[in-house]
């Protein structure tokens, strides 16, 4: 059965670029996502954790937004990060992406509150009925305090026809598992975490929405291809040499690692809003040691 939303294999949740006085650097936004796409990335996420959305402005995002769909000039879709832990503000939010025709938005669990299962699913709802926009949900225990459990997607996923994928960022593969088992066949899961995506291609995974790919988009290109293609040892081989840059890329809260990496390779500044702050030098080397350290045969 064909899948009912495909925003390609490589997602890259993208970093917002800031200069020395840590506002938005609208220019090397637009050269970085071009920069993406030229280098294996399918789509663009704009204004997600990644890119700092908790420090952004509505206006900022609006802007963002605006500047990656240009960049893309439908080379690639983009994505919008829409979610919030208030229910108005995120629908709000998804309004405001639906006006600014992006091609779906990513709607994470509410941070802080902890709801509940029910309290997951109601304000899910209220987003799915206010916009027409595929949504991908965002499970992040890690950063929200509560998991949103398999039965919760399902459900969700069964009565929502715009709720169409997942971005899991939790390392119980026992879920994948799960959540392949209830949810509609056509459904969509995507890694949440780099070093997670061959080990969730396995259990039926489309793909990742990747940190790393910023980087090495082309490399992870080539391991998910290689693994659906029948070459399944290529692509553990691919994820074995990565996996020392997927961890070095979360030393620090992401996205401070992945944007000293991309100032190292001198596409943008590093400097990251508060309460982030910058890589310490001594940090710097062992990141950049298992950048620089990557070979791809």
């Amino acid at each position: 059965m064909p899948i009912r939303f495909d925003a390609g294999e490589v997602i890259t949740a993208m970093v917002t670029p800031m200069d020395e006085k840590r506002e938005i650097d609208y220019n090397k936004t637009e050269l970085l996502a071009k920069h993406l796409i030229d280098n294996g990335s399918d789509a663009v996420l704009v204004c997600g954790t990644t890119g700092e959305s908790p420090t952004l402005t509505h206006e900022e995002e609006a802007e963002l937004i605006s500047t990656v769909k240009r960049a893309c000039a439908n080379r690639a879709k983009v994505i919008a990060g829409a979610g919030s832990n208030s229910t108005e503000t995120a629908v709000m939010s998804a309004k405001t992406a639906q006006k600014e025709e992006v091609d779906a938005i990513l709607s994470v669990v509410p941070y802080y509150n902890k709801p509940s299962q029910r309290g997951m699913i109601e304000h899910f709802s209220a987003i799915a009925e206010a916009v027409d926009l595929p949504i991908i949900l965002y499970n992040i225990p890690s950063r929200t305090g509560v998991t949103m459990q398999p039965q919760t997607v399902a459900y969700l996923a069964g009565k929502y026809d715009n709720i169409v994928a997942l971005k899991q960022s939790c390392p119980d593969l026992d879920m994948v598992s799960e959540l392949k088992l209830i949810c509609p066949e056509d459904f969509v899961i995507y890694s949440g975490d780099d070093s997670l995506t061959l080990p969730m291609l396995s259990l039926g995974a489309h793909g990742v929405i990747s940190v790393a790919s910023h980087l090495f988009g082309s490399e992870i290109k080539s391991m998910i291809r290689n693994f659906k293609t029948g070459n399944p040892a290529a692509a553990k081989n691919m994820h074995i040499k990565l996996f020392p840059v997927f961890k070095k890329l979360f030393m620090a809260p992401n996205p401070v690692p992945v944007k000293a990496a991309l100032a190292h390779k001198k596409l943008i500044e590093e400097y990251v809003r508060r309460p982030l702050v910058e890589l310490n030098e001594d940090e710097k080397i062992i990141l950049f040691s298992a950048i620089d350290g990557f070979r791809a045969d």
